[in-house]
């Protein structure tokens, strides 16, 4: 025992989280740098054909450690359910594109755009990148830099009206087996 921290060391060496057992770390955080936990290819069981390049994820990485001041200022009012206790993620691969942030459940994916991006060929690229994710099923918001910098608040308006336009209403339970056999005999004259 240490008196001096009221610790009690384990040995000459401490277990890593993998040893004490630890749950694995969600996809794409921790341990497995592109792979799961336990070794396997990290897929989204939702989307399992969306197939991510290496390259790609190492770029959305990349974004990640060095996002702008826009991006981190967006990211504080949206990250851990903050905005309504809706779920975003950030710098995600979608195609051959990285989606600046992007909220699962509303399907819907928010853009910041910088200065190069009000070019005709800036105008031009955004437009192929909108199609691509809108393909997917995606609405795509897209906001200045600027806009994020000195109107934040209607950002989030913007962003909170979209979710809410795009919110599913709640599933009812589906009924299996002699209840869905029940119901039909019940409709059938």
């Amino acid at each position: 025992m240490d008196l001096m921290r009221g610790t009690r060391r384990l040995g000459a060496y401490s277990l890593s989280a993998r040893q004490v057992g630890l749950p694995p770390p969600l996809a794409g955080e921790g341990w497995g740098e592109g792979f799961s936990a336990m070794g396997l290819p990290m897929v989204d069981p939702q989307h399992p054909d969306w197939k991510i390049s290496d390259k790609l994820r190492a770029n959305a990485r990349a974004l990640r450690r060095n996002s702008t001041d826009a991006e981190r200022i967006l990211w504080s009012e949206l990250r851990a359910g903050r905005l309504n206790g809706v779920n975003f993620r950030r710098q995600v691969p979608i195609e051959n594109y990285i989606a600046d942030f992007i909220c699962h459940a509303a399907k819907l994916v928010i853009e910041l755009d910088g200065g190069q991006h009000f070019s005709d060929e800036g105008e031009r690229a955004d437009a192929r990148r909108s199609a691509a994710i809108e393909a997917k099923g995606f609405k795509v918001l897209r906001f200045s830099n600027l806009d994020v910098l000195t109107n934040r608040s209607g950002v989030l308006e913007t962003i909170v009206t979209a979710i809410a336009e795009r919110a599913l209403s709640p599933t009812l339970p589906r009924k299996r087996g002699r209840e869905q056999t029940v119901a039909l005999e019940k409709k059938q004259p």
